[in-house]
């Protein structure tokens, strides 16, 4: 196998680290019975099996693909999630503890009745693990306006992405299902640190400054945990979620001043910054 061409979507995965690949897989847990949904080549599946001492049984649809996944999982079969008989596959297979589709269903014309169908195959106590791309990213708006919608071979814009999840779009896709959110993570990438980094790096400084606001425009995927909506507990809502300070935040041409006031206008309410204000005056501090 050493000789065979990477696959598009073969990667690495640090299990310690804060990707969306490494927050599946530990948010999957260990010595489950798991079915994976377009798996691709195995880049999380072979840590579902080793070292989480998971059982896998896998789904894909790419020939290339499955060569590489096949020694990971007990049964591999080739569908075509698009074909709505697909879950006829598994008719034999029964239930699972866990159902994961990390980056698939933005690649589905009907990503609903996808995962209705894979509600389906967890057990009652069982789980649901997504990861999607988030369209609100701050690197998108970039790109969106640049007029220039970025294709590339991976990430936030694969070419063969055909549906877009914002945060509302996500929740609203989960409970549709007839889910709740039980967990969600935020996988939090600084535009410049993102494959639209150019597209970024153009803008003006007042430009990133502006889009920066945005509370999620950070978020570059989201790692889900649903269960039926009849389990217990309270479902997560994304849109309430806190999220991680914005790293890597666009220094102003004003200087670390003028940042630092921008900052405290996107997070600080009027009534906070009146206060601010009166006490730093109170102290001889203009700000």
């Amino acid at each position: 196998m050493e000789n065979e061409p990477r696959h598009n979507y073969e990667y690495a995965v640090d299990l310690n680290g804060d990707t969306a690949p490494a927050r599946v897989v530990r948010m999957v847990g260990e010595k489950k019975r798991v079915l994976e949904i377009g798996a691709g080549p195995g880049s999380i599946t072979r840590l579902l099996r080793d070292p989480n001492d998971c059982r896998v049984t896998a789904l894909e649809i790419d020939s290339q693909a499955i060569q590489k996944l096949s020694p990971f999982c007990e049964r591999v079969y080739q569908v075509d999630l698009n074909d709505p008989a697909w879950p006829e596959m598994l008719s034999n297979d029964g239930a699972f503890e866990v159902v994961v589709a990390a980056d698939v269903l933005e690649h589905l014309y009907d990503p609903l009745t996808t995962l209705k169908a894979m509600k389906g195959f967890i057990r009652g106590n069982g789980y649901l693990v997504i990861s999607l791309p988030h369209v609100g990213h701050c690197a998108i708006i970039a790109c969106l306006l640049e007029e220039d919608f970025d294709y590339r071979d991976w990430g936030l814009l694969d070419r063969t992405h055909i549906r877009f999840f914002g945060l509302k779009n996500m929740q609203a896709l989960i409970e549709s299902a007839g889910l709740k959110i039980a967990d969600a993570q935020f996988v939090i990438v600084p535009p410049k640190d993102t494959e639209f980094a150019g597209h970024w790096d153009r803008l003006s400084i007042k430009t990133r400054n502006a889009i920066s606001a945005s509370r999620f425009g950070f978020v570059y995927q989201v790692v889900i945990k649903a269960v039926t909506k009849e389990s217990a507990g309270k479902g997560v809502t994304l849109m309430s979620l806190p999220v991680d300070s914005q790293q890597g935040y666009a220094i102003s041409k004003y200087g670390v001043k003028e940042t630092f006031k921008n900052m405290a206008r996107f997070i600080l309410s009027p009534e906070a910054r009146y206060r601010l204000r009166r006490i730093a005056r109170s102290i001889g501090v203009r700000i």
